[in-house]
């Protein structure tokens, strides 16, 4: 029997910040040792960041790289390290993954498969590197392998599937199990989006069982960059079995998911699998052989910790709860900004924005504490507080703008969520400001504004002045102004710009208004495992959404001007996800909703389309946004449009003739 401890490290990583990460580097090294581990497998480019974008074409970032790569190879004495970095060689720019061995430098392992699809831009970067290849560089007088490496530490054979390695069939695991490797360390940078742990955690124990190997997969926690959100999964299988399984959307910056295994059991189960054939070329050089003292170690108890909320059937609201939770947490802690204000209407976005900061708050007070948070954020200083409402109270700020044709009934739902949730709550009367802007405008054409004549700049006007305002009192405060628009409001433009689109960052823009709606009414009825209801949201769900920007007579709702939401939604996924032409989705969509008359769907297909294509340059000028699944809107990270197009016009006056349209 010869038992090793693996751990998966976590780690809450930011781009280009040098000191921030090595100091998690090096303390998940320290807890690594403390508990006895002999190989900690760190996530992918822990020590630049993941996100660094055209960075990674800076000579500078990659000598900085090298020289933090010495500094956290002195703070790895008797353990076994992968840490990830950029790497040129031979003229191009490698993914790698760096393998320290009591201190000192083993080898670099190249990645071999590059995402670039999605929000991944990977081969703009980096070269992929060629199975079986084996190079060396010269590191400080040093010989050092780079490439497809296998490392025989002691009899104990190590490989490396690198994020993307393990999501291609031609995984090059398969390879490194045919040269007999025992423990195959997988550091990722895997960014979360809704079902994806599952897929995960599939490869990772099917990794393990078809390569007859130790898996152990590790990846980054948090809002490293802005856009992605990292879950932070960790786990460890063992020829087929999940040994350890660590919490996702940690608030902790280390955090580390370990297992004891058995490596000569695993090699005796190779041995006797009769699908198993080791290759026998008798070429070993991509094997490089090392001493290593392995420490002792005991048999323990392998914990999974995969909490009670992970196997609810309300996963997906459990998920989008924490992810966005977190990935503001981070935005705002990482800008250095004191808070957060956001301009509450009384509708859906803007109160499904505050209820998430509300339980974003719960959770990590629950998880680290106050104390734990103000060392977090050295730069809050002191806060008087005391509990997650003394925070919200401290660290949300929302307003009320009403013009005449605001109701009482979103100033009511407005006022009765910031009560609950005890957000610092304002009132601003807007009509003056409006009434001055129609009347300069009005003295300069030389006719009156009407609501006949000039519908879309008398509503435009009102949700543009709401900006200044809240602008200025989120400077005032050095806040992080939060824009409330969502998906499907992205899709077809609906929203003003300059107006309800101001923010620095627009946390529902990932996610559909169909979707918001029935995580409201679960906030109201159940809300997360562990955080509780806000039963004050009763007053916005019982409302239909309206931007509320016409004279109350006309019954303005969101649904009345575009489309039923349900139905936009499901038009949007076959025309943009799936890339049908109007027809198509038409054909789908009669099939969907038989009851719906043909020629009515056709009209929501066509105004569809046509606002798809004109408000392209709107999507281009939102604030940044979180991805959360792969139907993604966002230009700049997942979905390209023309901004200028012929706007399917072919298409859609032949289905126009189809319809008698």
């Amino acid at each position: 029997m010869r038992l090793l401890r693996l751990a998966a490290g976590v780690l809450n990583q930011t781009p280009l910040d040098w000191d921030g990460n090595v100091c998690n580097i090096v303390e998940a090294i320290r807890m690594a040792r403390a508990d006895g581990v002999s190989i900690l497998c760190l996530p992918e480019l822990c020590i630049t960041g993941y996100g660094c974008e055209d960075a990674f074409h800076a000579r500078g970032v990659h000598r900085t790289a090298l020289q933090v790569l010495n500094e956290v190879a002195a703070e790895a004495s008797g353990i076994i390290v992968s840490v990830g970095l950029p790497l040129m060689y031979a003229g191009g720019l490698f993914n790698t993954a760096c393998l320290l061995i009591d201190g000192e430098i083993g080898g670099f392992v190249a990645k071999q498969h590059l995402a670039g699809d999605g929000i991944h831009y990977e081969p703009r970067w980096f070269k992929r590197w060629p199975d079986g290849i084996v190079g060396e560089l010269d590191i400080d007088g040093k010989s050092i392998p780079i490439g497809d490496l296998i490392f025989n530490i002691d009899g104990v054979r190590i490989g490396f599937e690198i994020c993307e390695d393990a999501w291609v069939g031609s995984r090059p695991g398969a390879r490194h199990s045919a040269r007999g490797a025992d423990i195959i360390l997988n550091p990722s940078a895997s960014h979360f989006a809704f079902g994806k742990h599952a897929v995960r955690r599939g490869f990772v124990i099917d990794g393990s069982r078809a390569f007859h190997v130790s898996y152990v997969y590790s990846n980054l926690v948090g809002n490293e960059s802005g856009r992605a959100i990292y879950d932070g999964d960790a786990m460890i299988a063992s020829g087929g079995t999940l040994l350890a399984e660590g919490k996702r959307f940690s608030y902790q910056p280390v955090s580390l998911t370990c297992a004891t295994i058995d490596v000569e059991a695993t090699q005796m189960t190779r041995a006797r699998m009769g699908a198993f054939e080791p290759e026998l070329d008798g070429n070993e050089s991509d094997v490089f052989e090392f001493s290593f003292d392995w420490p002792d170690c005991q048999l323990s108890q392998n914990p999974i910790e995969r909490e009670s909320w992970e196997v609810s059937r309300e996963i997906k609201f459990e998920e989008f709860t924490r992810a966005v939770g977190l990935g503001l947490f981070d935005y705002m802690r990482k800008s250095r900004s004191r808070g957060f204000v956001v301009s509450l209407s009384g509708g859906v976005d803007s109160t499904a924005v505050v209820v998430l900061i509300t339980y974003m708050f719960r959770r990590i007070c629950q998880e680290i504490g106050i104390e734990g948070i103000l060392d977090t954020i050295k730069y809050l200083g002191t806060l008087n507080a005391k509990s997650a409402e003394d925070l919200t109270s401290a660290l949300l700020t929302t307003v009320y703008q009403a013009t005449k044709n605001s109701s009482s009934t979103t100033r009511n739902a407005a006022e009765a969520v910031a009560n609950e949730v005890r957000s610092s709550h304002y009132f601003f009367d807007i009509q003056t400001l409006v009434e001055q802007y129609t009347g300069m405008i009005s003295a300069a054409i030389e006719r009156p504004l009407t609501w006949k004549n000039d519908d879309l700049a008398l509503q435009n006007i009102q949700a543009r002045v709401r900006s200044p305002g809240v602008w200025m009192l989120a400077n005032l405060q050095n806040g992080l102004l939060l824009a409330t628009s969502n998906r499907s409001e992205s899709a077809v433009g609906y929203a003003t710009m300059d107006g309800d689109t101001s923010g620095g960052l627009a946390p529902l823009a990932g996610i559909d208004k169909a979707f918001l709606r029935k995580w409201m009414k679960w906030v109201e009825t159940d809300g997360p495992e562990n955080l509780g209801r806000v039963p004050a949201v009763s007053h916005v769900n019982a409302q239909q959404p309206t931007a509320e920007l016409r004279p109350p007579g006309s019954h303005q709702t969101d649904e009345g001007d575009l489309m039923p939401y349900i139905i936009l939604d499901v038009i949007e996924r076959l025309s943009i996800r799936d890339k049908l032409m109007p027809q198509e989705v038409l054909q789908h969509m009669v099939n969907k909703f038989p009851a719906i008359d043909q020629k009515q769907m056709g009209k929501w297909i066509i105004r569809f389309f046509e606002l798809w294509c004109r408000n392209q340059w709107k999507r281009e000028r939102f604030a940044p946004s979180f991805h959360l699944d792969d139907e993604n809107l966002d230009p700049k990270t997942w979905c390209r449009f023309p901004i200028l197009s012929g706007g399917y016009q072919r298409e859609i006056q032949q289905l126009k003739s189809e319809l008698g349209i």
